[in-house]
C-alpha cells in the first residue's frame, strides 16, 4: 500500500500536536504563570514532540492504515452513470 499523502500527514501529525499542546498548556499553566513565553515553549515542547512522535502519531497513521485498506477491500459501489452510460446500456 503506497504511504499517505503530504497532506493526510500533516493533518495527522494536527490531529497528534495540537490537543498534546492544549493538554500541556493546561498542565502546566499554574507553574509556568511567571515564566518567559520562550521557556514555556522550550518545556512543552520537550513533553510533546517525543509523545506525538514515538506515541500519538503512529497509533493515528495505523489507524489511517487500517481504514484504507478497509475502504480499498470493501466491494465496489458501482458510481452514477449519466444520460449517455444508461442510454448505451439501454440499447445493448
Amino acid at each position: 500500500m503506497t504511504p499517505p499523502s503530504l497532506h493526510i500527514r500533516a493533518v495527522i501529525t494536527w490531529l497528534a500536536i495540537f490537543p498534546l499542546v492544549a493538554i500541556g498548556m493546561t498542565a502546566i499553566a499554574p507553574v509556568s504563570a511567571d515564566w518567559h513565553p520562550v521557556l514555556r515553549a522550550f518545556v512543552l515542547s520537550l513533553v510533546v514532540v517525543p509523545v506525538a512522535v514515538y506515541a500519538v502519531v503512529p497509533q493515528l497513521m495505523r489507524g489511517y492504515g487500517a481504514l484504507a485498506r478497509r475502504r480499498v477491500s470493501s466491494p465496489h459501489v458501482p458510481q452514477h452513470q449519466g444520460p449517455a452510460q444508461l442510454r448505451a446500456a439501454d440499447d445493448g
